[in-house]
């Protein structure tokens, strides 16, 4: 049961990043900014989804999850109600930037944190299938928000799916609850590997800042496409074109959201069984892959719609690798609070990928320097899960165990 309202929490509050893409256009035209300047709320948007997180587990962790998860899915319902009339770049950028970004926080990070909990034994698989609600979430409305916004405007769209999102967000929140005290205690005793780290030992750690570095690099890379899609389609002759009968962009943005979500807890189960490092290396290597080949092969429309799929399927997944990495080396003791640190990478990547990327391209007049730095990340980010992660943390956990004894 906790899982299921943790999937519908999620799926409710994944719109606002992932369909963001398809509001650019219509928001340029109606408020006279540059793409640069606009891209700079989706940043805001991640950012503060993401710095906030380590006090959102806190307070969480402290005062419980029912009351924060649910004032969580009332900011993100009024921020998409607030951004329907906004009529400048400030007021966008705190309605669905700000408020849109500290709502769809308090709810990512406090339903990872919960399931993590809930499923000792199965951590990968748990945290992939919520984190597969954020990414699938948008499957369910990117075709209706792609018509509403036809037929009536990006602002009554936003106001009537603000609505719609934030009840059900709402909803969910009500039934969400930590595990009783000594929850699979004999299971966590067995298999125990750390006493539970405190978030303030674990920065001191080279090995918290790998993870973190590795996660900002594959943020950077999901992000530029997640946020620049609309964009890059157009400059590729994709946006206006379409398949079996479908428009291609919007038929590709499902496809997206179908794989990124499935990708997290396929990933997540694979990684419970030939480990996390090992899986890192097939599943970003898969990426750097379907993005050069989705690059060489921009001018074929069809192949644009699949390759598009199988990108985000390569990408998805860091969302269940790791913060089950993370639980596993640091222990789930201060779990929540801990994965809130190293989310904030995504909060980095959101710059990268977001306004910095739309200003490389703009600068070269070409997204080919765009797609070349974030597969160079994707390729490298593979080759440091296997050489560098998986002995680095081999050895900390060899030690840690001695302690543990």
């Amino acid at each position: 049961m906790q899982l299921t309202l943790g999937l519908i929490c999620m799926m409710a509050i994944s719109s606002p990043q992932y369909v963001w893409t398809l509001f650019t256009k219509p928001l340029m035209t109606q408020l006279g900014v540059s793409l640069t300047q606009l891209q700079v709320t989706f940043s805001i948007f991640i950012v503060l989804q993401t710095f906030l997180s380590p006090l959102q587990g806190y307070l969480i962790d402290k005062f419980g999850p029912r009351l924060l998860l649910a004032a969580g899915a009332i900011m993100t319902g009024l921020s998409w109600v607030l951004a329907s009339s906004a009529g400048s770049l400030t007021s966008l950028y705190l309605t669905y930037g700000l408020l849109g970004g500290v709502g769809t926080g308090i709810i990512y990070v406090g339903i990872v944190g919960l399931m993590v909990a809930w499923f000792p034994d199965k951590r990968g698989m748990a945290a992939g299938v919520v984190a597969a609600g954020y990414g699938m979430g948008a499957v369910l409305s990117t075709f209706p928000v792609t018509t509403s916004i036809a037929k009536l405007g990006y602002q009554p769209t936003l106001l009537h799916f603000g609505l719609i999102f934030g009840a059900i967000a709402f909803l969910a929140a009500l039934g969400m609850k930590r595990p009783p005290q000594n929850w699979m205690a004999d299971y966590v005793a067995r298999n125990k590997k750390t006493n539970g780290l405190s978030s303030g030992k674990m920065l001191k750690t080279p090995l918290f800042w790998l993870m973190f570095f590795m996660m900002t690099m594959m943020s950077t890379s999901g992000l530029m496409v997640i946020s620049q899609m609309a964009s890059f389609s157009k400059d590729f002759g994709i946006a206006d074109a379409t398949v079996w009968g479908m428009a291609a962009l919007p038929l590709a943005l499902t496809i997206d959201r179908f794989t990124n979500g499935l990708t997290r807890p396929f990933f997540g189960w694979v990684s419970d069984r030939i480990g996390r490092e090992s899986t890192m290396f097939i599943a970003f290597g898969l990426e750097g892959i379907a993005m050069t080949l989705w690059l060489l092969t921009r001018d074929n429309t069809l192949l644009f719609v699949l390759l598009s799929g199988v990108v985000f399927f390569g990408w998805g997944e860091i969302f269940s690798l790791f913060p089950s990495t993370l639980t596993d080396t640091f222990g789930e003791k201060h779990a929540t609070t801990n994965y809130g640190f190293l989310y904030m990478a995504q909060g980095i990547g959101s710059i990268f990928g977001g306004p910095l990327a739309a200003s490389m391209h703009e600068a070269w007049g070409s997204w080919v320097p765009v797609f070349a730095v974030v597969i160079s990340l994707d390729v490298l980010t593979a080759l440091l899960a296997i050489a560098v992660l998986k002995p680095m943390r081999q050895k900390y956990l060899r030690a840690n165990a001695m302690a543990v004894k």
